[in-house]
């Protein structure tokens, strides 16, 4: 019986000092699978049951996620679908090219298809790690990256699909059904409140989906997506999701973990692997002027295409089902794993660095800048302030402060749908990334009397602070905080931060305070009333 503790231990030190050294742990999970290896541990059932659930689980979050109104946009569908076109057709020729001077690898036709089709995919575990890390999750450019991941992943699917080789039966026709039953699960969603009770219904979703699904003839994973599909778009699926996300992460280590296992390719194949790693930094040199002949700008394409430049775990587990199979040979595993570590570790500068080279380069990119992007500049004549983020709070701000000020209140919010409502309600508000240098250019920061931050994302906060301090901004700066640290850091840039939760508790009692007093001026007139 394989010692379960030792998974456990070896598997978090080696994720442990993956993010020391400023790398996603999934590099740490894969080489932790090898280091088992060596030591003549094997994974057992268990382990093989952990890598289903988050296969699973994965399907099921990125269903939650699935907004097909997004998808349809050309610039993300026509985009992606360009790209792994031509990256599939270019590691085709490469592999191809390989076998040549390499005849031991034994590249049938098919197998290198398979193998090239996994190279098409990035990482939307690098990708979510690096924007949030950089406050930049919700961000125009971390919205593009991951629509394309989705349509990507969405391909992964389908080939998931196809892989099992089953007719669906016919009662797969019942499954139909399943689209009036969208409310009563959502309001069975409802009813189980917000903790332990609703994880789990999460968890029955997903698994009994799966199941579901592989009983009329279908590949269950397709089951966990599209059940997560048919609840995409309610608030109580992006609450699953974010009660998912650390389960099916957890589950996935052992998934990686197997991989390694595996052991080691052959030696010519981990050079082989090695270099294909490095390759993904040519990523962006295809994504950059797809995304800006799509219409996106210079600053968002560039941003989301380096975000782009790895290889993904889906590739992984592409071919890891085609060598179960027998299409592949098994030893394509270990080696994609290696693959992927190589991408992550030389990715990950050009990601830190992303901002700097658009700031020493924006004169030039901005030449691929296209008419249609230049007429949507915002309106940015007139202001005296500026509100970034136009949630709750940033709106509760508007409000107050456009009574003195009206007309020379401009919100920032980077959401359209949330804009397209300030619009009905005629307030003035813009569409603009608060963290993009060419939106800071566009305003006259002289006449700007004070800029208030409402992003609530502390990050994000720093990286606005940093942008204005470059740009010798005079003015007042105000933003919001949920902790004492956070405060102390932009206080020491001369911010004044606004505690949420310190300070609300002020304000609840302001508030309760002024109700006391009018009721007791109610009680004083009714008094004297009878007398």
């Amino acid at each position: 019986m394989t010692p379960d503790p030792l998974l456990v231990l070896v598997a978090l030190f080696c994720g442990m000092s993956s993010r020391a050294i400023g790398m996603p742990a999934l590099i740490g999970y894969l080489a932790a699978g090898f280091i088992l290896h060596e030591l003549g541990v094997s994974g057992g059932a268990m382990l093989d049951l952990l890598a289903e659930m988050g296969i699973t689980l994965l399907l099921f979050s990125i269903g939650l996620k699935l907004q097909v109104r997004d998808l349809l946009k050309p610039r993300i569908w026509g985009t992606t679908l360009i790209h792994m076109l031509v990256t599939q057709l270019a590691m085709l020729g490469l592999l191809s090219l390989v076998g040549q001077f390499i005849p031991g690898l034994g590249l049938s036709l098919s197998a290198s298809l398979i193998i090239a089709f996994a190279f098409t995919f990035s990482s939307t575990v690098f990708v979510i790690q690096i924007m949030q890390e950089r406050g930049e999750a919700a961000s125009r450019h971390a919205a593009l990256a991951v629509g394309v991941l989705i349509i990507q992943d969405l391909a992964a699917v389908l080939f998931l699909a196809i892989s099992a080789g089953k007719v669906p039966e016919w009662t797969a026709l019942w499954l139909l059904l399943l689209i009036p039953a969208r409310r009563p699960v959502i309001r069975l969603l409802r009813v189980a409140g917000h903790g332990e009770l609703f994880t789990l219904a999460g968890f029955a979703l997903a698994l009994l989906g799966a199941q579901l699904f592989d009983s009329v003839g279908i590949k269950g994973d397709l089951g966990a997506l599209l059940i997560g599909v048919l609840l995409a778009g309610e608030q109580k699926a992006k609450e699953l999701a974010r009660n998912l996300l650390y389960f099916k992460d957890l589950f996935l280590v052992g998934f990686f973990l197997s991989i390694g296992l595996g052991g080691w390719p052959k030696p010519e194949l981990i050079l082989l692997a090695t270099a294909l790693g490095g390759l993904a930094l040519l990523k962006p040199l295809l994504y950059f002027p797809l995304f800006t002949r799509f219409h996106v700008a210079p600053r968002t394409a560039l941003l989301a295409s380096n975000s782009l430049a790895n290889h993904s775990e889906f590739g992984l587990i592409v071919i890891a089902i085609a060598g179960a199979q027998g299409w592949v040979s098994a030893q394509w595993g270990g080696a994609m794993s290696i693959a992927i570590a190589v991408s992550f570790v030389v990715a990950s500068p050009l990601n830190r660095l992303s901002h700097s080279i658009y700031g020493r380069h924006r004169s030039r990119l901005l030449r691929y800048e296209s008419p249609e992007v230049r007429a949507k500049a915002p309106d940015t004549r007139n202001v005296k302030v500026l509100i970034l983020g136009m949630g709750n709070i940033g709106t509760g701000a508007y409000e107050a402060i456009a009574r003195t000020y009206g007309a020379q209140v401009l919100g920032v919010d980077d959401n359209d749908r949330k804009l397209a409502q300030h619009h009905a309600l005629h307030r003035r508000v813009a569409a603009a990334d608060a963290s993009d240098p060419d939106f800071w250019h566009r305003i006259a920061l002289d006449e700007v009397e004070l800029v208030m931050l409402a992003l609530t994302n502390h990050q994000e906060n720093l990286l606005v602070a940093r942008l204005l301090e470059k740009m010798r901004y005079k003015g007042r700066v105000a933003a919001v905080v949920r902790f004492a640290e956070e405060a102390e850091d932009l206080e020491a840039r001369g911010i004044s931060a606004f505690n949420l939760y310190a300070q609300a508790g002020e304000g609840f009692a302001a508030h309760a305070a002024e109700g006391l007093r009018e009721r007791r001026k109610e009680i004083r007139e009714a008094k004297a009333g009878r007398s």
